[in-house]
């Protein structure tokens, strides 16, 4: 392990979705080192920062802001080899995600599947993660796991 993975950690956010909250989350990562935590997420409109590819953005909103209905929640984290893994994942999304162009709530592309395209199959994201099921649809040399 190198010894920069030690600082690293990775972490899986949730927080319900306005309206159908009951029903749906909006997932994102937080990735941590020393000094700095980046958000990278799908939203539903493209281009909303300095830091966005089309729907994919970094930074658009506060680390670890809600979405309109109450708190974001983390749900899990990921330190050391696993960690150094997804975020090399994460960082190069904006060069390989295949769906980086396209948002659809249902069935998919979202920010579900941009976080289940990431995770493969290292973890699976609640069934409140609607269009997460649409990340087994990415060309063979995007998926993971």
């Amino acid at each position: 392990m190198l010894n920069s993975d030690l600082d690293l950690a990775v972490d899986l956010w949730t927080a319900r979705i306005p309206w159908i909250g009951q029903f749906a989350e909006h997932h994102w990562f937080l990735v941590g080192r020393p000094g700095s935590r980046d958000r990278w997420e799908v939203w539903q409109k493209p281009n909303q920062c300095d830091t966005s590819w089309q729907y994919l953005h970094c930074n658009l909103l506060p680390p670890e802001a809600g979405v309109g209905n109450g708190a974001g929640r983390m749900i899990a984290r990921w330190n050391g080899e696993e960690a150094a893994s997804l975020a090399a994942r994460i960082e190069s999304s904006p060069d390989i995600y295949p769906w980086r162009n396209q948002y659809r709530i249902f069935p998919g592309p979202n920010s579900n599947t941009y976080v289940q395209w990431v995770l493969g199959s290292l973890y699976t994201i609640g069934w409140r993660g609607i269009g997460r099921r649409f990340a087994r649809h990415a060309p063979m040399a995007n998926r993971v796991g």
